[in-house]
């Protein structure tokens, strides 16, 4: 009966194998999940995605093979499915309060609540809608989809609208990651995660098990033994393009700058406009009269940082090329010659553009700086993007 969401998995792009389905089945038969929909969920989930950047793949193939309940007539459900009083029980010990307990008693407990169902399932012909008896749409019967009762079971409704029903018949929607998706914070730090070099630093204050346990052996009395926690090492400069066609990416710019903080311990950042010039700054407000030599930049990072450079790279081609070609103030060197003194200083070096990648061809600017930072040292900002980019930097 599972061939068809297997299927669906397979057709979604999710990378499950013959041996994890079977896998699958193996926990089913096991009765990991017999009569709770949520452990079904997530045993499903749990064998057959290896990884997060399938789980909405996956979420959407789950709700294609078992969301539609609404097209089976209620009598049928029943026939074909023994739902065991033990379901609702479980069910209403993980979603009731004490109160709402107390209200179900009103109709005379579970056990009469599922006899009632069913014996108007027996009764009830054809669609219902309204009311506050028969198994239908929009009313206030305990049984149906669309309505209100606080005592009810939801039947062939997509999703919970008063948190009341007893049992949810419809599975909801789980939506999470996805590799062609623009990114928000949380996907960002997964994709930035690929970019780790480990090293242990600080204060010895974490617990070193292998060595406590070697030490109370030895000793014959425990002896707890700490060592300094492993911290990302990888240091990052990171500039970011910010005004005039970067105000579209405002929102997305600011997560990747959110993420970056927390998973890169040792990152410097600093922004430019449009190209890179003789200074750049860390504070907008102060870009005038606060402004950082480039050059001493170049003095001061490394060829140990990996560079990191976000924005659109949409500009006038003149920017790029040309003494004189800013738009905003003289520049005695072109942009170029910057950009290249950056990429021989830093040969880790990437450049994330957040305008999406099929528009790329149609701006001249953009051809610039791919020529001249590599081909495949610019990516888009895209969880997949993202990742193929800090595989380029290690």
């Amino acid at each position: 009966m599972f061939l068809p969401f297997f299927d669906n998995l397979r057709n979604a792009g999710v990378p499950v194998s013959l041996r994890e389905f079977l896998a699958f089945l193996e926990g089913m038969k096991a009765g990991l999940a017999t009569y709770d929909i949520d452990a079904f969920y997530y045993l499903s989930r749990t064998v057959m995605v290896k990884d997060e950047r399938h789980l909405d793949r996956f979420d959407r193939a789950f709700a294609a093979t078992f969301s539609g309940l609404e097209a089976i007539p209620p009598q049928a459900v029943m026939d074909a499915v023994d739902i065991p009083d033990e379901w609702i029980k479980k069910l209403a010990e993980k979603h009731l309060s004490a109160e709402e307990k107390a209200e179900i008693e009103a109709l005379g407990g579970f056990d009469k609540l599922m006899e009632t169902l069913k014996k108007r399932l027996e009764e009830q012909k054809g669609r219902h809608q309204g009311g506050n008896k028969w198994v239908g749409t929009a009313g206030t019967s305990p049984f149906g989809a669309y309505g209100y009762n606080p005592e009810g079971i939801r039947i062939g409704q997509n999703e919970s609208r008063h948190q009341r029903a007893v049992k949810v018949w419809d599975k909801r929607e789980f939506r999470n990651l996805d590799d062609s998706i623009e990114l928000g914070t949380r996907n960002i730090k997964v994709a930035l995660k690929r970019l780790r070099k480990w090293a242990r630093d600080g204060a010895a204050e974490e617990l070193d098990l292998n060595e406590t346990i070697r030490k109370t052996a030895e000793n014959g009395y425990l002896d707890v033994k700490t060592r300094p926690e492993r911290r990302n090492a990888v240091k990052v400069l990171l500039f970011l393009d910010v005004g005039g066609s970067m105000d579209p990416h405002i929102k997305v710019v600011e997560e990747l700058f959110s993420a970056a903080k927390s998973e890169f311990k040792h990152m410097e950042h600093f922004y430019f406009h449009n190209c890179l010039y003789e200074g750049v700054w860390r504070d907008n407000r102060r870009r005038w009269d606060a402004q950082i030599s480039t050059a001493q930049i170049l003095r001061t990072y490394g060829k140990d940082y990996k560079c990191i450079f976000v924005g659109d790279a949409s500009m006038s081609p003149y920017e790029i090329a040309y003494v004189g070609g800013a738009n905003e103030h003289y520049n005695a060197e072109s942009g170029e010659t910057w950009l290249i003194r950056a990429r021989d200083q830093w040969p880790n070096h990437l450049w994330i553009n957040p305008l999406e990648e099929r528009y790329w061809p149609y701006t001249q600017s953009i051809a610039m700086i791919k020529t001249i930072f590599g081909a495949d040292r610019m990516v888009p900002m895209t969880l997949s993007g993202i990742e193929r980019g800090m595989k380029a930097l290690t």
